[in-house]
């Protein structure tokens, strides 16, 4: 088989239930792959284990996976999954469990090592990154259902390419376009116009989910099937590989994938054709995402509705202030959110949002004090007084931090269908990291009239969370854009639009081929999406509110 097709069912736990099913009726296909885990994922598994031990994988995808069990089997197509989360041996089980019960043989293998957790005292949850040679060698034995705890998401998409083409360790520029491929699918439907820019030039309501053709030398082609919803271009697949990425080198277990290498181009409808990546050796170091109890968190959000909302809100402010006094939370937040528009004819057009968020190591300091303070000045505060829900008991918020290990201290292992260990090694070869020079501009555009209008009427932009940061990445789709974007959307720039991060340190990449710039804001998630730090706490709108700003924009691009 020259070419390997590789698809996707899942993006995140939770994604679309009947996926997998219609993967695997719509068209051909050789591997589907389920991506379950994130940052916040984890957390949660890692309190479904202190409840449950027994817990800690997505038991979602047990359910999907019964009810088209039998029909993989009959075509088949072998699945790889990371939805074994904290415990891929219990998933792996229980999934061995179901096959029997079904009459359905099934081999089942799975990957472990990334545990990483005593060695993170306090630690609910400590996971290194695994890359995907231990997926390959389950498959290279003969699994049919491979279980990963926490690899790489690409990793799902490099293992079986690895194991179909024969890969070794060392072939940087094959893994690295594997990887580009494994990224832009992981997510599922935003590579087919979920949560794109431009949702408008296509029909979203239900995008299919996507697959990557991909061939012995690393280049692939983005696709979907036949008659499913959604669409595939040089865009959607442009937004996806600026998501949740950085620089130009995009690090990973096995192969560190230069994006700044990496060409698009329409291969005909819903296809578009990647080429070019190149690879590296991979870092020293495994990235391991920690997870642990930050405390408790509240929040209550009093509606101020006509006028005098300043006055209002800083009413309020005081009174709460006192109240919570005589035991004041550790970190308080408050947050004037005006919504409200002079002589509305609505209500709630009429009102502004005053939050309050309180986070504390004791769960009683923000929760009945916090409670009982709000509730209390129901007929004693501001008029038309009333809150979009009363505060709760607090709740446990999580702490997402990134450490990271030698390749040498995981265990990284593929336990094969019939039980046996195979050891993956580390890889041979490492790269010290360096950051790439800023490759050249294009010339600018001549001077000419300029408009004010929104950014967004010639970028695209998609944006998300890592740990703390937040990435904005920004394209365009003609080289007179790019001209003009290249220049004018500087660092300084960014932050003048984006107020938030003006004391932070942004950092921007551009990546030429893709007509593309990518922001790094530190810090702008504070301890990571698990901690709710701000309104949007995973960034995912910060790309749109990018959009949404003014800029003088030459005529010529409007």
């Amino acid at each position: 088989m020259t070419v390997l097709r590789i698809g996707n069912f899942s993006g995140f736990y939770g994604d679309r239930a009947d996926a997998l099913r219609e993967m695997l009726t719509g068209g051909e296909v050789d591997v589907l792959t389920g991506d379950y885990l994130a940052e916040l994922t984890m957390l949660i598994l890692g309190r479904d284990r202190l409840k449950d031990p027994a817990a800690g994988y997505a038991r979602t995808f047990l359910r999907q996976l019964e009810d088209c069990l039998g029909l993989a089997h009959e075509r088949g197509v072998r699945i790889v999954t990371n939805a074994g989360g904290l415990s891929p041996a219990g998933l792996a089980d229980a999934v061995r469990q179901s096959a029997e019960r079904l009459g359905i043989p099934v081999r089942v293998a799975h990957v472990e090592g990334d545990d990483l957790t005593g060695a993170h005292p306090g630690a609910l949850a400590a996971h290194a990154y695994l890359g995907g040679f231990g997926i390959a060698e389950c498959l290279r034995a003969g699994a049919d259902v491979v279980i990963t705890g926490r690899v790489t998401d690409a990793a799902l998409v490099t293992g079986p390419a690895a194991a179909h083409f024969g890969w070794q360790p060392g072939d940087y520029d094959r893994l690295a376009g594997a990887v580009v491929a494994g990224h832009v699918l992981e997510c599922g439907t935003q590579a087919t116009g979920g949560n794109y820019s431009f949702f408008g030039e296509g029909d979203v309501r239900r995008p299919g989910f996507p697959l990557a053709e991909i061939h012995a030398d690393g280049t692939s082609v983005i696709t979907k099937h036949p008659g499913t919803g959604g669409f595939v271009d040089v865009g959607t697949v442009t937004a996806q590989l600026l998501y949740e990425t950085g620089g130009a080198r995009y690090l990973g277990p096995d192969v560190t994938a230069r994006l700044d290498t990496v060409r698009l181009s329409q291969d005909g409808p819903d296809r578009v054709r990647i080429e070019g990546a190149r690879g590296e050796a991979p870092p020293p170091t495994l990235k391991v995402g920690l997870n642990r109890l930050g405390g408790f968190r509240n929040e209550v959000a009093f509606v101020l509705t006509g006028l005098d909302i300043e006055a209002k809100a800083a009413l309020v402010r005081e009174q709460l202030t006192d109240a919570l006094a005589k035991a004041p939370p550790a970190e308080v937040r408050w947050e004037l959110v005006r919504t409200d528009r002079a002589d509305a004819d609505t209500e709630e057009t009429a009102g502004a949002l005053l939050r309050l968020v309180v986070r504390d190591p004791d769960q009683q300091v923000v929760g009945r004090a916090l409670t009982g303070a709000a509730v209390e000045l129901a007929l004693a505060s501001y008029p038309g007084f009333h809150v979009l829900a009363p505060p709760g008991k607090g709740a446990p918020y999580g702490v997402f931090e990134d450490v990271y290990a030698p390749h040498g201290a995981v265990d990284h292992v593929a336990v094969l269908h019939d039980g046996r260990r195979i050891p993956v090694p580390p890889p041979q070869e490492t790269g010290a990291l360096a950051d790439v020079p800023q490759p050249p501009l294009p010339e600018p555009l001549p001077a000419g009239p300029t408009r004010r209008a929104p950014l967004g009427l010639v970028a695209g932009a998609r944006s998300g969370d890592k740990g703390g940061n937040a990435n904005a990445g920004v394209w365009v789709r003609s080289e007179e854009a790019w001209r003009w974007l290249a220049h004018e959307l500087t660092a300084e720039r960014f932050r003048q639009l984006i107020p938030e991060s003006r004391d932070l340190p942004v950092t921007r990449h551009a990546l030429p081929h893709l007509r593309a710039l990518n922001f790094v804001v530190e810090g702008i998630l504070g301890a990571g999406v698990a901690a709710q730090h701000r309104f949007d706490p995973q960034a995912k709108a910060l790309g749109e509110w990018l959009r949404s700003r003014h800029l003088d924009i030459p005529e010529t691009l409007l």
